[in-house]
């Protein structure tokens, strides 16, 4: 039996969230504690080599720079790691993030993100406070895998223009990127979507061989030989074209700021990104700290959903502060963390300095890699994201509400935005239970499977 943390008082509640140490290192004094540190360490720095491809893919296609993918990530995994509720969860940069933080980034700042991101952070450790963390949990299944659909659609349309080699671009509403895409299509350079295509095709192979091989890193390497050797002539547009050289100084510190308020709608925005950014932090964390638990077989201490909250709130105040932006717990990177053997939140401070030091060795050859190497690996997850087996779940309730729950969610985040689809959903599952149409669970909402983001 593990000791019971006390929590009867908010200070002693407070005591306990600021405690690194908290229990759950304690699987790496069961067996060979050298062996399980190894463990840790090589878990570490493999999730590190899948989470530098992916954390610039993630950056870009939000409208920040690779650089901000790469030390956010990093800067996110260590906070998770110390203050989190988790034993195993990797923490970074996902794909629900891509269509709020482009959207905020088409008309603000990076200083207006970090206010954004930092009023959710507080938001994020007041609801751990009032141990309020099981509510995040009612939020249906449907409305999950709905806006996980639609997300992964935002994606992929989002990356038309990279995986087409098109060089104008192709902006973030949906309706007129299909426009663009069609009108453009008579641009298209062969070359870009041959390298897409094949960094898609080597993401979906080498992941299914083995965990250990970070299937991203090979998709890059191949775009990096086909951009400097034989296709350096036909037009592929680079990382660097686009952004400059990737800087090795990752410490930058942006501070929070207003733009001028000229406008009436800057405070409605600032509150809506904010909860748009704590709402995928609660729920995506939630689902991938209770998943990993499961999927690890945890026998120990479980996770912590109050303090995962209270994590979640110092990574979304202080990753954004460091050049970064929003993060929360990764689903697919916590996988692989748990199927290369980690066993604590060791594993993710490893990945904190494996991945600053590799990334820093790397930034030279990470510049020159095509855009459409990026576009590919997007793709994948896009791919990733959209699981026939969530989809049955639904599909097997007893009430068809649910199916077209889903159908609405998934519809609606590419047409109106995230936030507005996730909590009009949200506002018609209430409406129904309260009208006594359906249950407020219901018993398949516990099955959801941990490959819900493949690659997010």
């Amino acid at each position: 039996m593990h000791p019971k943390q006390d929590t009867s008082t908010l200070l002693s509640t407070l005591k306990y969230f600021l405690n690194p140490n908290d229990g759950r290192y304690e699987d790496l004094a069961k067996g060979s504690v050298t062996k399980n540190i190894i463990k840790d360490l090589t878990a570490g720095l493999v999730v590190a080599m899948v989470a530098i491809p992916l954390a610039m893919g993630f950056a870009m296609a939000s409208g920040l720079r690779p650089e901000q993918g790469i030390v956010g990530g990093a800067v996110a995994g260590l906070l998770g790691a110390l203050f989190g509720g988790s034993k195993y969860q990797v923490y970074g940069p996902t794909a629900a993030y891509i269509p709020i933080i482009a959207g905020l980034m088409a008309t603000y700042n990076h200083s207006f993100l970090v206010l954004a991101s930092m009023l959710a952070g507080v938001m994020l450790m007041l609801t751990g406070l009032a141990r309020k963390g099981k509510i995040v949990t009612l939020v249906p299944h449907s409305i999950v895998v709905g806006f996980t659909i639609g997300i992964a659609v935002v994606i992929a349309f989002s990356q038309m223009g990279e995986v087409f080699g098109f060089h104008q671009k192709i902006g973030y509403d949906f309706i007129g990127q299909i426009q663009k895409t069609i009108a453009y299509m008579g641009e298209m350079n062969v070359y870009a979507l041959i390298v897409a295509l094949s960094t898609f095709a080597i993401c979906k192979t080498l992941i299914k061989i083995s965990t250990f091989i970070p299937a991203p890193v090979f998709g890059l390497g191949l775009g990096w030989l086909a951009a400097a050797t034989f296709w350096k002539d036909k037009g592929l547009v680079l990382i660097k074209d686009k952004y400059g050289s990737i800087p090795t100084d990752f410490w930058h510190v942006t501070m929070p700021a207003l733009p001028d308020m000229t406008t009436g709608t800057v405070l409605f925005d600032l509150f809506y990104f904010a909860i748009a950014i704590y709402f995928v932090a609660a729920i995506e964390s939630l689902l991938c700290s209770r998943m990993a638990d499961r999927m690890a077989n945890n026998t120990g201490i479980p996770f912590n959903p109050n303090k995962e909250l209270w994590g979640q709130g110092l990574v979304n105040i202080f990753t954004p502060l460091m050049n970064g932006f929003p993060h929360t717990g990764a689903l697919a990177r916590t996988a692989v963390n748990i199927k290369l053997g980690a066993v604590s939140p060791l594993a993710g401070v490893a990945k904190f300095s494996f991945k600053l030091l590799l990334a820093a060795y790397l930034a030279t050859y990470l510049e020159q890699v095509p855009m459409a190497c990026i576009g590919g690996i997007l793709l994948y997850v896009a791919s990733g994201m959209v699981k026939w087996k969530e989809i049955q779940e639904v599909l097997e309730m007893k009430s068809k509400f649910h199916f077209w729950l889903m159908i609405y969610t998934a519809l609606m985040v590419p047409l109106t935005g995230f936030l507005t689809a996730v909590l009009t959903a949200i506002g018609i599952f209430v409406i129904a239970v309260l009208l006594k149409k359906i249950p407020l669970h219901h018993a398949k909402e516990d099955t959801v499977e941990l490959e819900l983001a493949e690659a997010n």
